[in-house]
């Protein structure tokens, strides 16, 4: 199973390339593969570093609190 945690655009580069935040890390991935055109804001859901689709803020915001509670659980059981 993949996990994919959304990622916000933040900068589009003139190589069909778009830099995307997840979680607070910044990385260059690609965007040939998207159809539709990707702005500034958007939210991504990228695999091996090329964006697969956009989705909406509000699902992006949900996916990520959900991701964050899995994380602060499995930290919990680290910790037990």
């Amino acid at each position: 199973m993949c996990l994919s945690v959304p990622s916000q655009v933040t900068e589009l580069h003139d190589d069909a390339s778009v830099t995307v935040n997840t979680l607070g890390v910044k990385r260059r991935v690609s965007a040939h593969l998207m159809t539709e055109p990707l702005a500034i804001g958007d939210f991504v859901l990228i695999h091996i570093g090329f964006v697969m689709n956009k989705i909406d803020e509000k699902e992006a915001n949900l996916s990520l609190a959900l991701y964050k509670e899995i994380v602060e659980k499995l930290a919990l059981e680290e910790q037990a």
